[in-house]
């Protein structure tokens, strides 16, 4: 689909000279659109959660929040967490699971390869009065944990393993990146065959969106007002379509 957007940006952009964009400005251009869509979705699926509250969203076919929910869930990963010290854990990063995470949905305790329980968030303030309380402290079916930073906390303490406590979360798409080999004298040929190349994550039927908002970024950089407005009046019939 990378290479589709990008035929589709520069035609709109060579139609009336607005300008080139080259393919290192593209990326950036890319990962920004990539990253726009994305984090908008999931203010789309509590839109549908509260147009199904109120008895006016569809089913079936016409089932949005489905729809959503569909795409979203190809950003779930389930992986175990790096442990820090004693019980304490990493959250997940390039550094540790390799993916940073964007919404962190379970953590998930086990002991010896057996599952107990599903942790439940808890604020530093009430883990304290948890733990001092005989009926409310935390146990291994039932267990807590606190945040702090980059890290979580799991209670009670005797989770403490290196593949005692997993996380499902939502991560952040990969970054796209149109590869292409260089020819002398001539325009750069798409090369997907390259170590390094990323096509977008999102659906097929985003790519009118990724033209629309790249052609936005497009427009501020070769400074010509035509090219953001006509791609802004786009992106905004889009969004009334999906309101509706």
């Amino acid at each position: 689909m990378i290479n589709s957007v990008r035929n589709t940006v520069l035609a709109v952009l060579n139609k009336n000279n607005y300008g080139y964009i080259p393919p290192s400005d593209f990326n950036l251009f890319a990962k920004q659109a990539q990253l726009d869509i994305f984090d908008s979705y999931l203010g789309r699926y509590n839109n549908q959660i509260n147009k199904e509250n109120s008895r006016v969203s569809g089913t079936e076919y016409a089932d949005i929040t489905k729809t959503i929910e569909e795409v979203i869930d190809t950003f779930s990963v389930t992986s175990n967490l790096t442990r820090d010290s004693l019980n304490t854990y990493f959250l997940p990063s390039q550094t540790t699971t390799g993916n940073d995470y964007y919404l962190l949905n379970k953590v998930l305790c086990s002991t010896g390869g057996i599952f107990k329980g599903e942790a439940e968030k808890v604020s530093h303030s009430k883990i304290t009065m948890l733990n001092n309380s005989l009926l409310t402290k935390p146990t291994v079916m039932f267990p807590s944990y606190t945040q702090e930073g980059n890290s979580i906390t799991i209670y009670p303490s005797t989770f403490n393993g290196t593949s005692d406590v997993s996380a499902q979360y939502i991560r952040y798409p990969k970054d796209p990146k149109w590869t292409y080999i260089s020819i002398s004298g001539g325009e750069p040929i798409f090369d997907q065959t390259q170590s390094d190349y990323q096509d977008f994550e999102l659906p097929i039927e985003d790519e009118p969106k990724l033209v629309a908002k790249i052609l936005q970024y497009s427009g501020i950089s070769v400074r010509d007002s035509e090219v953001y407005n006509f791609s802004k009046i786009e992106e905004q019939s889009q969004n009334q379509q999906e309101q509706l």
